[in-house]
C-alpha cells in the first residue's frame, strides 16, 4: 500500500506521516529531507544552481542515506543540518531543477518498490505515486507553520526569528505552487486535511480514520 502526504512547508507532513507509520506498521519517506539533502551538497561544493552540467555530475555520484529518520550525506549524519535556515531558503529552488526533480523521483518511486509506505512531500499524489492507495494533503494557516517551526527551532537550542520563518514559509509557498514542475497542489481525488489549531494527536486519529474508511476496516 502507498499512503502519499502531501502540503505545504510547515503543514506536519513529516511529524504526522512518522506517528500513522508507526501505528500502521508502514514504512516512511521523508521525501523533502531528500531534496535537503542534495540541496546541502550543492551548498558544500558552492556550486551554482545555474550548473547544469556539475548538478548533473553529482546527481550521478550523490551518496545519501536513510536509517530510522536520520538522514546520511557521503557517510556523514547531516539530520540537523540539513533543517538550518541556509538549507530551507534554498531548497525550493534547488527542486525546482528538472535534473534534480527527476532523479529523486527515481529515487523515491525504487525506495517504495513492493512495500506498504507512507511518502510525504509536495508531490508525492499527483507526480510520484498518482495511483497512491490514499492521498492526504495537509494545509496550515501559514502563521501557525511558522509558530510550529519557530518553537521547533527553539526548542533544539538553535537560535530563530519569527518573522524570518514566516517570510521564509510565505515565500516558500510561492515558489513550490508557481513552479512549472511538479508544483504544489492537491491531487483530485485527495483528501484536504486543515490541521489548524489541531494537536498532532488529533490529525493523526484523522488520517488513521481516512486510512480505515480506504481500507474497509471497521
Amino acid at each position: 500500500m502507498i499512503i502519499a502526504v502531501d502540503g505545504p512547508a510547515g503543514s506536519g507532513k513529516s511529524t504526522i506521516s512518522k506517528l500513522v507509520a508507526k501505528e500502521l506498521g508502514m514504512i516512511h519517506l521523508d521525501t523533502g529531507a531528500m531534496y535537503r539533502l542534495f540541496t546541502l551538497k550543492l551548498l558544500k561544493e558552492k556550486v551554482s544552481f545555474e550548473d547544469k552540467g556539475k548538478i548533473n555530475e553529482l546527481l550521478e555520484n550523490l551518496d545519501i542515506n536513510i536509517e530510522n529518520d536520520r538522514f546520511f550525506l557521503d557517510g556523514k549524519d547531516v539530520s540537523e543540518e540539513i533543517r538550518k535556515s541556509e538549507v530551507s531558503e534554498n531548497v525550493s529552488e534547488v527542486s525546482a531543477i528538472k535534473e534534480v526533480r527527476e532523479e529523486m523521483i527515481n529515487l523515491q518511486r525504487k525506495f517504495s518498490s513492493s512495500k506498504d509506505v507512507i511518502l510525504d512531500g509536495r508531490d508525492i499524489g499527483t507526480v510520484v505515486f498518482p495511483n497512491a492507495d490514499i492521498k492526504i494533503f495537509l494545509v496550515a494557516d501559514p502563521k501557525e507553520r511558522a509558530e510550529r517551526r519557530y518553537k521547533e527551532v527553539i526548542g533544539k537550542g538553535g537560535k530563530a526569528s519569527f518573522q524570518e520563518i514566516y517570510e521564509s514559509i510565505v515565500n516558500r509557498d510561492r515558489l513550490d505552487t508557481v513552479r512549472e514542475i511538479s508544483p504544489l497542489k492537491k491531487a483530485e481525488d485527495g483528501i484536504e486535511v486543515d490541521t489548524t489549531g489541531k494537536t498532532i494527536e488529533e490529525v493523526k486519529n484523522m488520517i488513521l480514520s481516512i486510512y480505515k474508511t480506504k481500507s474497509n476496516i471497521c
